[in-house]
């Protein structure tokens, strides 16, 4: 099993995920790992190690070669619960009378992995948070989510103090004991050896510098981050026996594999992917350019597998980094679409 780290951001103050309509009504509740890539990567330009990074990631020197080291999405956190999109092919469960498991969008690690070792969910023990969407612990009164959406309004005044505009902008707080993870896994002994010390450079110092939009506000800050190192997906699994999640999950002997994403996912031309069955959800990727040599372009659109998409392969897909920048840009954009994925138990969605 590779080794990761496994980071968790508890936020000091309110951070902005642009959705991908663009709405500032409108707030996203992941942290894409194309995006996280894009702000690691700056991170490491400004601590100078931006080329080997691109060059170890986003460019390998052997086609064969994957990314040293790959990114999931950013999900919430409570406690020492870690909410997940569960897999597409195990969510929702059989209706119920008492929970709408529907309107679920994450739920934590440990309910995965009840649906992969093929038991039921007790229903008398879980409600749905409705503002964040996220499957919790039962109680009276009920406990919030990890996060509330809610709207700031700014004014802007024009020097002369004669005309004032008035904006609002959508963003997430996070309530006490609650914030967003990452993990970071690394593709060999050698990667982790490189990388480890760097990656956790940059991620403190995007801690402190904000991430996501809004940051000139000071949207997207953090306090220090919490690290722990392990195995993938060992790190990920809250009990007290962290092999069980690899028992469950981590290796199937079948010669065509599900693979639950927990990334972003771009394929390569040699990804042995089954795309008529499984089950997959789709969405465009756009956003702009923050570079030096061009503040704001529009980067080119690519079209992407989402997080919680169960893909079947007979092996780990591996996706690929595209070159996004828009047409006469004087460098490459590279956005990160390779995958972060999880092997478990196919099932026929129903």
């Amino acid at each position: 099993m590779p080794s990761g780290l496994l980071i968790r951001l508890r936020p000091n103050s309110p951070w902005r995920i642009g959705p991908d309509s663009g709405d500032r009504d409108r707030v996203d509740r992941i942290l894409h790992s194309d995006s996280l890539y894009s702000a690691v990567t700056a991170a490491m330009f400004l601590l100078g190690d931006g080329e080997s990074w691109l060059d170890a990631t986003a460019r390998p020197s052997s086609t064969n070669a994957g990314p040293a080291v790959r990114f999931s999405s950013c999900f919430p956190f409570q406690g020492d619960a870690l909410y997940v999109p569960p897999p597409e092919t195990l969510w929702p469960p059989p209706a119920s009378s008492k929970v709408r498991w529907k309107g679920a969008r994450f739920v934590p690690i440990s309910v995965v992995e009840t649906l992969v070792a093929g038991k039921a969910v007790p229903e008398d023990g879980w409600m749905i948070d409705g503002p964040s969407e996220c499957l919790v612990p039962l109680s009276m009164p009920p406990n919030p989510g990890p996060f509330r959406v809610a709207v700031r309004s700014n004014a802007a005044i024009d020097r002369a103090g004669a005309s004032v505009t008035t904006h609002s902008t959508a963003c997430l707080e996070f309530t006490p004991d609650s914030g967003i993870w990452t993990v970071a896994v690394f593709d060999n002994e050698e990667a982790r050896e490189r990388w480890s010390s760097a990656v956790v450079g940059a991620v403190r110092l995007l801690a402190d510098s904000g991430l996501g939009g809004e940051r000139s506000r000071g949207f997207g800050r953090a306090e220090m981050p919490e690290i722990s190192e392990g195995q993938f997906p060992d790190l990920l699994s809250t009990r007290k026996r962290p092999s069980e999640l690899s028992s469950v999950l981590w290796p199937l002997s079948s010669s065509s594999q599900a693979w639950w994403l927990l990334s972003l996912f771009h394929p390569a031309a040699s990804d042995p992917v089954d795309w008529t069955h499984g089950s997959y959800s789709l969405t465009t990727r756009l956003g702009r350019v923050e570079s030096s040599a061009g503040w704001g372009d529009p980067k080119k659109a690519t079209r992407m597998v989402t997080e919680g998409s169960v893909l079947v392969a007979p092996s780990e897909p591996r996706g690929s980094a595209t070159d996004v920048a828009p047409e006469g840009f004087p460098h490459p954009v590279y956005r990160n679409g390779f995958a972060l994925a999880i092997p478990i138990p196919y099932k026929t969605p129903s």
